[in-house]
């Protein structure tokens, strides 16, 4: 064999190997989904916050708050709502990626997975891969409610799923955020705590269910710059729901889509290789 067909040779075989080793990796995190799946089927109480919660959210606020809300030209609240609340659902729900990482570690379940002969990091990718999962559910369900009590979309199917795609998309990066908080906590309930600090703030402190148009000036500044605000503002123009627009309107009010992919990538360019860099740090003797 000559020296060219020799490398070759090595080069077809290191590809074959990188394919082999990637598709490993596919099956262990496949494994690891299904594995939070099933645990989530035999308790099913872990999925209350993707489907009772947005029920009683989107009542809540539909009925009770949305009584005594008025709109600039009297649009309809329900209308203006329905995307705030699938945003803020999907926010709140997202710290369950850090509690399920923090339950893990401290019962000893991913000490038990590093006997076996699978990728360690797919613990951590199985885990966000199964709470967007739960996020698609959490999507569903304020869509069918939003339907019950009123809300119906202006434009047309393709749009409607748009939307429904970037707040997704913003819930998984948060799901890597979240990810470095249950990592960080020695116990679940404190992932709990620090995720409730951080996550609640950043969901009421929007334009997810008022307008940003009657805040005080330093308060709208926040409101405006906050990437939930962005997010919703982005699937209420997907929608076709009425998004008011307050006057000297920031960036992020004028370029909602814009900023809210910026803030998803970027979310997930930090955060998942901060969260990688953590795992390996508790799971290393």
């Amino acid at each position: 064999m000559s020296t060219v067909e020799f490398a070759r040779a090595t080069t077809v075989q290191e590809r074959l190997g990188a394919v082999s080793s990637l598709a490993a990796r596919a099956k262990d995190v496949m494994v690891m989904t299904r594995r939070n799946l099933i645990h989530v089927l035999r308790e099913p109480m872990q999925l209350s916050d993707v489907t009772v919660q947005p029920v009683l959210f989107t009542v809540l606020f539909v009925y009770v708050f949305g009584s005594g809300m008025s709109l600039p030209g009297g649009a309809s609240y329900t209308d203006f709502v329905l995307a705030g609340l699938l945003t803020m659902n999907l926010v709140t729900s997202s710290m369950g990626t850090g509690v399920g990482l923090a339950t893990d570690l401290a019962n000893g379940i991913v000490e038990r997975f590093r006997t076996l002969p699978m990728w360690r990091a797919s613990a951590l990718v199985g885990r966000t891969i199964s709470d967007l999962l739960s996020a698609a559910v959490c999507s569903a369900v304020v869509a069918a409610v939003g339907l019950a009590v009123g809300w119906r979309p202006g434009h047309n199917v393709w749009s409607v799923l748009g939307g429904f795609g970037v707040a997704l998309l913003f819930s998984y990066a948060l799901s890597w955020a979240t990810a470095c908080f249950g990592l960080l906590a020695k116990e679940p309930e404190a992932a709990m705590s620090v995720g409730f600090v951080v996550i609640f703030p950043l969901a009421f402190v929007s334009n997810a269910l008022v307008p940003t148009l009657h805040m005080p000036s330093w308060l709208r500044v926040i409101a405006d710059w906050n990437p939930v605000s962005s997010v919703t503002a982005t699937v209420r123009d997907l929608f076709g729901n009425p998004n008011p627009m307050p006057p000297n309107a920031s960036w992020p009010v004028e370029h909602p889509l814009a900023a809210a992919l910026i803030w998803s990538v970027g979310l997930i360019a930090v955060a998942a290789p901060l969260a990688a860099f953590l795992f390996r740090r508790r799971t290393t003797d």
